[in-house]
């Protein structure tokens, strides 16, 4: 592997351009015409237009793509997080004109996306899951049986996806039938699959994750967990690890849980196995599998100090793991997702110019962002314009950084969620550990 074609854009395409560099790797960057002032094409070796600003047209063109990655002399193929990133076709598309791709098997993918067969793969291999169906629908009146016998309330879930679309919470009998065809409809829309199938609803629940690695050498190990349960909407805008509020018994559980799912499909390169834990009954169960890096990497990094974009990289060229065993998490880390929303608007988004971009500096206190004075938010894409990291040797000091952190953070031009930020890390269910994924729906007040 010598060049490498970032099918991206944004913060983890210059990100991806940056570990290529410390590999000695050369980086071609897609772009649309959108981006086209965009860092990661300024910094990569070369960069390639692949189409108009909808993502349609050029981020998720995959025979476009496919074509730009050979033309340009690629070997290699990243695709970072969204797009087309858990796309089994994509991966397919890659291996038939002999790109590697930075990421699993197309038949992982494919089985791990199939939330209805990923539920299946984990109660085989003993992980506990939410109780709730063991197959999809597509039809309320077949569902309905299954529903009863689960009970109310309920969750609904797009098979075929996630993020939130395609999902609702279901109270009773009676709204069933409506619920159920407006999550079926919003995700055919969003996955070309309205396939639905149900869950247990848990109406107070943290949601914890576990970072894993593998390659394709049969070495796998963890990186223990990330607590994202800082939700709007199913949308994270928090992480942090360790979660504040497991148990040494618990975390252990849930990451050799994680681990033995990933040796079962022996899982190669990085992902993610995402679990929720009942603040009620105490319990944890498997949700889905996320087979591509996530948007909160940098905290696993930052506790552990590894590279896993890097060592993305290093497996999909063959490489062994060069980070076993996996290093014991050293003090605390937390990110705060930077976005172009107005939280006092019910977090509307915020496309526009940005007249300044003056970010903190300082011990513990990371940024990876693809912004700068004059650059324009597009209204085409995902509204994240950084992300912020900080770090300490225990909870309490990462967060008095992370206070300065954001007090000085100077943006102008769009709104953002940088005030949400500074209000929330002073709420006492956030210093105290106790708030759940519906928290800021149901008590927070922008």
């Amino acid at each position: 592997m010598t060049r490498v074609f970032i099918a991206n854009r944004g913060e983890i395409a210059l990100r991806a351009v940056r570990a290529c560099r410390r590999l000695g790797l050369e980086t071609v960057a897609a772009y649309s015409t959108a981006d086209a002032n965009s860092p990661h094409v300024w910094s990569a070796d070369r960069a390639i237009c692949v189409g108009p600003p909808p993502p349609r047209d050029s981020y998720l063109n995959i025979p476009g793509l496919v074509e730009a990655a050979k033309a340009s002399g690629c070997d290699a193929v990243y695709p970072g997080y969204g797009f087309l990133s858990e796309k089994s076709e994509f991966a397919t598309a890659c291996a038939k004109e002999g790109l590697a791709f930075v990421g699993p098997r197309a038949e992982t993918i494919a089985l791990m996306g199939d939330k209805v067969a990923a539920r299946r793969t984990a109660m085989q291999h003993g992980i506990p899951v939410v109780p709730g169906s063991e197959v999809g629908f597509t039809d309320a009146a077949a569902a309905e049986h299954a529903a009863g016998a689960i009970g109310y309330p309920l969750l609904l879930k797009a098979a075929g996806g996630g993020g939130g679309r395609g999902m609702r919470i279901v109270d009773s009998a009676e709204e069933f039938a409506s619920r159920f065809a407006q999550a079926s409809a919003e995700a055919g829309a969003a996955f070309n699959n309205p396939e639905i199938y149900l869950e247990r609803f848990f109406r107070r629940v943290r949601h914890v994750e576990i970072q894993v690695i593998g390659d394709r050498h049969g070495n796998a190990i963890h990186l223990w967990e990330r607590d994202c349960s800082v939700q709007r909407r199913h949308q994270k805008l928090v992480e942090e690890a360790p979660s504040p509020m497991l148990s040494t018994a618990t975390r252990h559980a849930m990451a050799e849980a994680a681990l033995a799912l990933v040796r079962a499909i022996a899982y190669e390169n990085a992902g993610t196995i995402e679990f929720i834990v009942d603040l009620d009954g105490g319990g944890f169960y498997f949700i889905e599998m996320n087979t591509r890096i996530q948007v909160e990497h940098p905290v696993t990094e930052a506790l552990t100090g590894t590279d896993l974009v890097a060592e993305q990289l290093r497996i999909a060229g063959g490489e062994t793991l060069s980070i076993a065993p996996p290093p014991e998490p050293r003090g605390c880390a937390i990110e705060f997702r930077i976005n172009a929303e107005d939280s006092t608007r019910d977090f509307f988004p915020s496309p526009g110019t940005v007249r300044e971009w003056a970010p903190p500096t300082g011990p513990g206190i990371r940024l990876d962002s693809h912004v700068y004075p004059g650059y324009a938010v597009s209204p085409f894409y995902d509204s994240l314009l950084g992300k912020l990291i900080v770090a300490g040797p225990d909870r309490d000091t990462a967060l008095a950084r992370a206070r300065r952190a954001l007090a000085s953070f100077g943006v102008a031009g769009v709104a953002t969620t940088i005030p949400f930020h500074r209000r929330l890390i002073d709420e006492a269910d956030f210093l105290s550990g106790t708030l759940h994924t519906r928290w800021i729906e149901q008590e927070f007040r922008a």
